[in-house]
């Protein structure tokens, strides 16, 4: 049995864990990085921190493997990073600005990240304010848990949402798809799939 439920406080190294192995366009990420907490800094733990209402989580027997995280006001988020939660990261991790584009291990460019992240396409928010972040561990893949959390995600968050998806990431631009989200392909870069739901 697999249990869709609210994030609890206690989830929050199986949200870093979750995000690491899925951090590879979707398969484990651990090879990557020498620090397994950087990835899971940006895309997952503010969200469980700063607006845990809008996040949950799926539970089998072994523990917490899935999660949906997200915010129902992007720009709203994105202010209050830059005020509660880049501020200590950026003392830990030095800028990696000075580092050759092409030289970068994928923990120099989240280190960047960090330091200068990307506001989300203004044409994007405007079509959907919401937006989320969505990864299972291989065992809950498959199950229909994916559906169940977004199910539940855009019950509480009541509108329209957009995310953002790493193009090699086929597997879950199908998934997206096929739950009826729409693909902006006009909206650049093209470094990133931008994806809406309700608009």
């Amino acid at each position: 049995m697999v249990e869709v439920r609210p994030y609890r406080g206690g989830d929050l190294p199986a949200l870093y864990d979750i995000c690491l192995k899925t951090g590879d366009d979707g398969a484990d990420g651990t090879h990557l990085y020498a620090d397994h907490r950087i990835i899971g800094e940006i895309f997952a733990a503010p969200y469980g921190l700063l607006e845990p209402q809008h996040a949950f989580v799926a539970e089998d027997e072994q523990g917490v493997a899935g999660y949906i995280l997200g915010t129902a006001d992007t720009r709203a988020f994105e202010a209050r990073l830059e005020a509660e939660w880049w501020p200590a990261l950026r003392a830990r991790y030095a800028d990696t600005a000075g580092v050759p584009l092409r030289e970068r291990t994928r923990e120099q460019w989240d280190a960047y990240y960090i330091h200068h992240p990307p506001a989300n396409p203004q044409a994007v928010v405007d079509l959907a304010p919401a937006h989320l972040h969505i990864d299972l561990l291989p065992r809950l893949q498959g199950k229909g848990v994916g559906k169940r959390l977004m199910d539940t995600w855009l019950a509480a968050i009541g509108g329209r949402a957009h995310l953002g998806c790493q193009p090699p990431n086929v597997r879950a631009q199908r998934f997206y798809e096929r739950y009826g989200w729409r693909r902006l392909d006009e909206i650049g870069p093209k470094s990133v799939c931008w994806m809406v739901f309700g608009a």
